[in-house]
C-alpha cells in the first residue's frame, strides 16, 4: 500500500462508507460520496452514470447481500487516488442470485476538502485453467 498518509487513510474510510452504503441502499451516504460525473462500470460491461446507479439502487435493481473489498494499494496523486483492491459479493441483479469476484480499480477524486468516488472498473478474473 502506499505512505501511510491522512490522504491514504480518509481514501480507505472513504471506500468502506460506499461499500457499506451499497450495502444499505443508503442513497443520501451514496449521492455524498460518489462524484456527479462518475463512470460506474459493471462486471457485465454496462456502464452507469450516478444517477442511473443510484436510480437501480433505489429500485431495487442491485441488492447487495454482501461486500467484501480487500485493498492491495492506494496511491494518491495530489488531488487523486487510485485504489487497486478486489470485490467479491453476493447480489441480486433483478432479483437474481450472483456472486461476484473481480479485481476491482476505483479513481477517487478530492473536492472541497471531501473525497469522491469519480470512477470504478471491476475486471473478471480469469476462468481456471481446465
Amino acid at each position: 500500500m502506499g505512505d501511510d498518509t491522512d490522504d491514504v487513510r480518509a481514501v480507505l474510510a472513504a471506500e468502506d462508507r460506499r461499500y457499506r452504503a451499497m450495502q444499505d441502499a443508503d442513497l443520501t451516504t451514496l449521492t455524498e460520496v460518489c462524484a456527479e460525473e462518475l463512470s460506474y462500470a459493471h462486471s457485465s460491461g454496462v456502464r452507469d452514470t450516478r444517477s442511473e446507479y443510484l436510480e437501480k439502487l433505489r429500485s431495487g435493481y442491485y441488492v447487495y447481500r454482501r461486500i467484501d473489498h480487500p485493498v492491495e494499494r492506494v496511491e494518491v496523486l495530489g488531488d487523486t487516488a487510485v485504489v487497486v483492491g478486489r470485490m467479491t459479493a453476493d447480489v441480486e441483479v433483478q432479483g437474481r442470485p450472483k456472486t461476484i469476484d473481480n479485481l476491482a480499480l476505483a479513481v477517487w477524486t478530492r473536492a472541497s476538502g471531501a473525497w469522491q468516488l469519480l470512477a470504478y472498473a471491476p475486471t473478471s478474473l480469469p476462468a481456471p485453467a481446465a
